[in-house]
C-alpha cells in the first residue's frame, strides 16, 4: 500500500461568479511590493522547470470532504514528481506531514505545499451558519469566531481557508443564501472585512492565523431563478453599487486569495473572464493574491461551450487564473498550448508566482511542517472557552420573529412538551458547511432544554411528523450524515401522539422547518414554506389550545405568513452550530434576551422575490400605508410590504430610539454631518439594540435606492437606561457609481434615517452642496 493511500480519498469543493465585458472608468490602484519576498520568489522562479511552474498550478483534493463529484488519482505519484502545489480538504498534523514530506523530499527544489479546507464558520467548533451570524451585527463577534477557527484550523495541520463568502443575495431559493450575510451591500461589507481580519490577523507569518479566500467573485448570488451554478446577467451600475463592494472590502481588508465563481455573465464564465480577473481585480483593485478557480471550475467551461479542456484551459490561464482546482486541465493541457503559442510563459510565471507568493507569505518556505504540532493540536481544539464563544454566538443570532403576549420568555416550571423533527436532532444543529465539524458533539434542542430545566420542569417529546411527506426527497435533504429516521407510522398516529403529549402540557415547543442540507451548495428549491407535513403538525397542535412557541430552523428566508398570523411566538434559530441546543434553551428560558435582526426580507410569498429594502421607486410608486391603487406598481393579491423587513427582529424589552438630531443641515465637500439620536430602555428587562442608519438620495443622475444602509451600533442597555449615539456621514458615504462608472457623490437634498429596522424609522432632511 503506498504512503498516502489511507489518506487520500474522493472528495470535491465549492462555488463562484462572473462579469461583464467593459473597462469602467475607475481609478487603478497600486500597491508596494515585499522586495525581500520578490527576491526570493524571482530566484526561485529562474530555477524552475516549465513543468514544475505547471505543477504548482494544480490544486488536489484530499478528499476528506464531500464538496464536489470528482476527485483525483495517482496523487502521490504526482506529489513526488511535482505536479502538486496543494491539497485541500486533508487535515491533521500527521496526515499534513506525510504530504509535505512527499513534497519537500522528492522534488528537485523542494517547494512546500499549501494545504486548504471549507473553514466557513468554524472548524471542529462550529459556530452558526454565515446568514445566521450575519445576523448578529456584531463584528466583533464575526471577528472572533473567524479567529477561533483560523486557531483550530492551523492547529489541525490546515493554512488557507475558502472562506469568506460574500455574494449578496436576494433570492432565497438559492441554497447558498446560507453561506452569506443576506440581502446588503454596507452590511456584507463590514462582514466581510471582519471575517479577513479575523482570520488573517495582522501576521500570516504567526502559526494561528489563516489566509482568507474571498468567494465568489463575482455575482454568484444573483443565478437566475435561484438555481446553483446557473446564469448572472446585471447591468454593470447595479453590478458596481450593488453586488461588487464586499468582494472589494475582502480584498481592501488584505485577503490573500480569490476565488472565482461557475456562473457566466455577458456569455463569459468569470473562470475564463479577463475583464473580471484582470481588468477589475488586478488593474482596478490593486490585488496581488492568488485566484484560484472552484472545483473543477476550468473543465466545466466546456459544457459552458468554450471549447475543449485545452481551450478552456488556457482561456482561464489567460484570463487571470493562478491555480486549478482539482480540474488537472492547467497540469495536462498548458504544455502542448505553450508550445502551439496559445499561451505565454509570461502567464505561466505569473500564476506561478503568486501561488509560490501566498507560500511565502505563511512562512511555508522557512519552515514547511510549522502547522503540524499534534500537542498544538491537542491543546487548541473544541475547547472549552471555544464552545462557550460559540455558545453566545449561537443566543446572538437567533431572531424574535413574534412574541404575542410575552408568552416568551419561559418559567424553567411545569412540564412542558417538545414536538417536531428537529427537536432531537445532534447532526443538524452544525448547518450546512460544517464540514470539519464532529456532528455527534453537537447539542439537539432536547439535551438543551433537559439539561437547562434540570429538575425544575418536565420535558415531555414527541416527533410529531417526518421532515418531508415525500421519503426520496428527505433522502436528498439530510446527506452527509445529518440523516432524521423516517417514522414509518401513519401521519395521523404520529400526529395523535404528538397532540396526546401536547395535551399533557402546560406550553408546546414545535421544532420545525428545513433540515440543514435543505440549504447549501445544491440545494435550491422553489417552495420556502415549511414542508406542507411539518405544518400539518403545526395546526393539530395549535388547535390543542396550548401556548405554541415556533423554534424555526432554516438556512435562508422563508415564507412564514401563515405561522405569523396563527402561531403566538416564533423563534428563528438558523441553524446555531455545536451549541445550538444550549443556546436556544438559553433565550427560551430568557438567560440572554435576544438581539439578532435579520439581514435579508423575509418575504409574504414566494412570488414578491426579489424583495429586497434598498429597491429602487418607479414612476408610479404605490402611496405608503396603501393598496390596492389601480395603476400604480402594486399586487392583486398582496400588498408589497415583507413579512419581516431587513433589520428587524423583537427583543423580550422594549426600546424607543428618538428622531436623529444633526449638527447641520449642509455637507460641503471634503465636510461631514453628525447624527444623533437617544435610545432608551422602555422595558423592564436588559437588552441589546442594534441602532441602524440610512440615507436616500432624493435626486440622482440615475434612480437611486429608497434606503441605504449605512451604518449600525449595537449597544447594552439596562432597565430604563438611556444612551447617546452618534453616527458620522461624510461625502464618501453619499458616492455611488454613477452612468459612467464614476465613483462621486452628486450635490442636492438627502434624507437621513435612523430606526431599528429598515420600515422602522424616523427621518431628518440634509443637502450636499460643492
Amino acid at each position: 500500500m503506498k504512503v498516502l493511500q489511507y489518506i487520500f480519498t474522493i472528495g470535491a469543493l465549492t462555488a463562484l461568479s462572473a462579469c461583464a465585458q467593459q473597462k469602467p472608468a475607475v481609478q487603478t490602484v497600486t500597491k508596494t511590493s515585499n522586495s525581500k519576498m520578490d527576491v526570493f520568489i524571482s530566484d526561485l522562479i529562474s530555477k524552475m522547470t516549465v513543468e514544475e511552474k505547471i505543477g504548482q498550478l494544480n490544486l488536489l483534493t484530499g478528499g476528506e470532504a464531500i464538496t464536489g463529484s470528482t476527485g483525483n488519482s495517482d496523487i502521490e505519484k504526482k506529489v513526488k514528481s511535482g505536479q502538486v502545489g496543494g491539497f485541500f480538504s486533508l487535515s491533521t498534523p500527521q496526515k499534513v506531514r506525510t504530504a509535505q514530506e512527499l513534497a519537500v523530499n522528492n522534488t528537485r527544489l523542494k517547494i512546500p505545499l499549501i494545504f486548504g479546507m471549507d473553514v466557513i464558520h468554524g472548524y471542529k467548533t462550529a459556530f452558526p451558519i454565515p446568514l445566521g451570524m450575519s445576523a448578529t451585527w456584531d463584528m466583533d463577534l464575526i471577528k472572533r469566531t473567524a479567529q477561533i477557527a483560523a486557531e483550530e484550523a492551523t492547529a489541525d495541520g490546515i493554512n488557507w481557508t475558502f472562506s469568506p463568502m460574500v455574494d449578496v443575495s436576494r433570492d432565497p431559493r438559492w441554497g447558498r443564501f446560507s453561506e452569506g450575510s443576506g440581502e446588503d451591500t454596507f452590511l456584507g461589507s463590514e462582514i466581510a472585512k471582519a471575517m479577513v481580519q479575523g482570520y488573517q490577523g495582522d501576521d500570516l507569518t504567526k502559526i494561528n492565523t489563516l489566509m482568507a479566500c474571498v468567494k465568489h467573485f463575482a455575482l454568484y448570488g444573483a443565478a437566475e431563478a435561484g438555481r446553483d451554478y446557473n446564469s448572472t446577467d446585471m447591468s454593470l451600475v447595479k453590478m458596481y453599487n450593488e453586488y461588487l463592494p464586499p468582494y472589494k472590502a475582502a480584498i481592501n481588508a488584505g485577503a490573500g486569495t480569490v476565488m472565482v465563481s461557475f456562473n457566466d455573465i455577458n456569455g463569459t464564465p468569470a473562470t475564463a473572464n479577463k475583464w473580471l480577473l484582470t481588468d477589475v481585480l488586478r488593474n482596478q483593485w490593486g490585488f496581488k493574491g492568488m485566484v484560484v478557480t472552484d472545483y473543477t471550475g476550468i473543465n466545466e467551461m466546456t459544457a459552458h461551450g468554450l471549447g475543449d479542456l485545452q481551450q478552456v484551459s488556457a482561456l482561464a490561464l489567460n484570463a487571470g487564473v493562478d491555480m486549478d482546482m482539482v480540474g488537472e486541465g492547467f497540469l495536462t493541457t498548458l504544455k502542448k498550448s505553450l508550445d502551439e503559442g496559445k499561451v505565454k510563459i509570461e502567464d505561466i510565471n505569473r500564476a506561478c508566482r503568486y501561488i509560490l507568493e501566498a507560500k511565502y507569505k505563511l512562512g511555508l518556505f522557512e519552515n514547511p511542517y510549522k502547522y503540524c504540532n499534534d500537542e498544538r493540536a491537542k491543546a487548541k481544539i473544541f475547547t472549552a472557552e471555544n464552545l462557550k464563544i460559540a455558545r453566545e454566538a449561537a443566543t446572538k443570532s437567533f431572531v424574535l420573529l413574534k412574541n404575542q403576549d410575552n408568552l416568551l420568555p419561559l418559567k424553567k416550571t411545569g412540564t412542558i412538551a417538545l414536538i417536531g423533527p428537529l427537536a432531537d436532532s445532534k447532526v443538524n444543529m452544525p448547518g450546512t458547511w460544517a464540514v470539519s465539524t464532529d456532528l455527534s458533539k453537537a447539542i439537539s434542542v432536547k439535551k438543551g432544554l433537559e439539561d437547562a430545566v434540570g429538575s425544575q420542569a418536565k420535558i415531555i417529546y414527541a416527533v410529531g411528523s417526518n421532515l418531508l411527506e415525500d421519503a426520496a426527497y428527505q433522502t436528498r435533504a439530510t446527506m452527509f450524515g445529518r440523516d432524521i429516521k423516517r417514522d414509518t407510522r401513519p401521519e395521523t398516529v404520529i400526529i395523535k401522539e404528538a397532540v396526546d403529549v401536547a395535551k399533557k402540557a402546560d406550553v408546546v415547543i414545535a421544532a420545525l422547518g428545513e433540515s440543514s442540507e435543505m440549504s447549501g451548495e445544491s440545494s435550491s428549491i422553489t417552495d420556502i414554506k415549511i414542508p406542507a407535513i411539518q405544518q400539518r403538525l403545526l395546526k393539530a397542535l395549535l388547535a390543542t389550545g396550548k401556548p405554541v412557541v415556533l423554534v424555526i430552523f432554516d438556512g435562508r428566508p422563508l415564507d412564514l405568513s401563515w405561522e405569523n398570523e396563527n402561531v403566538p411566538a416564533i423563534l428563528n434559530v438558523w441553524f446555531g452550530g455545536t451549541e445550538t441546543g444550549n443556546a436556544i434553551a438559553d433565550v427560551l428560558f430568557g438567560d440572554v434576551n435576544p438581539s439578532g435582526k435579520l439581514s435579508a426580507t423575509f418575504p409574504q410569498n414566494i412570488g414578491q422575490i426579489p424583495i429586497y429594502y434598498s429597491h429602487k421607486n418607479t414612476g408610479r410608486p404605490l402611496e405608503e400605508g396603501k393598496w390596492f391603487t389601480k395603476f400604480k406598481s402594486n399586487y392583486l393579491d398582496v400588498t408589497n410590504e415583507p413579512l419581516y423587513p431587513f433589520g428587524y427582529g423583537l427583543s423580550y424589552t422594549t426600546f424607543d430610539i428618538s428622531a436623529p438630531v444633526l449638527d447641520k443641515t449642509t455637507i460641503t465637500s471634503g465636510g461631514s454631518l453628525t447624527i444623533t439620536t437617544t435610545v432608551k430602555n422602555t422595558g423592564s428587562k436588559d437588552g441589546e439594540e442594534v441602532v441602524q442608519l440610512y440615507i436616500r438620495d432624493l435626486v440622482g443622475s440615475i434612480t437611486r435606492p429608497v434606503k441605504e444602509l449605512k451604518g449600525f451600533q449595537k449597544i447594552n442597555l439596562k432597565a430604563g437606561e438611556s444612551k447617546k449615539v452618534t453616527f458620522t456621514l461624510t461625502e464618501n458615504d453619499l458616492k455611488f457609481y454613477n452612468a459612467n462608472l464614476e465613483f462621486a457623490a452628486e450635490p442636492g437634498d438627502f434624507k437621513v434615517f435612523v430606526g431599528n429596522s429598515s420600515a422602522n424609522v424616523k427621518e431628518a432632511d440634509f443637502k450636499l452642496e460643492k
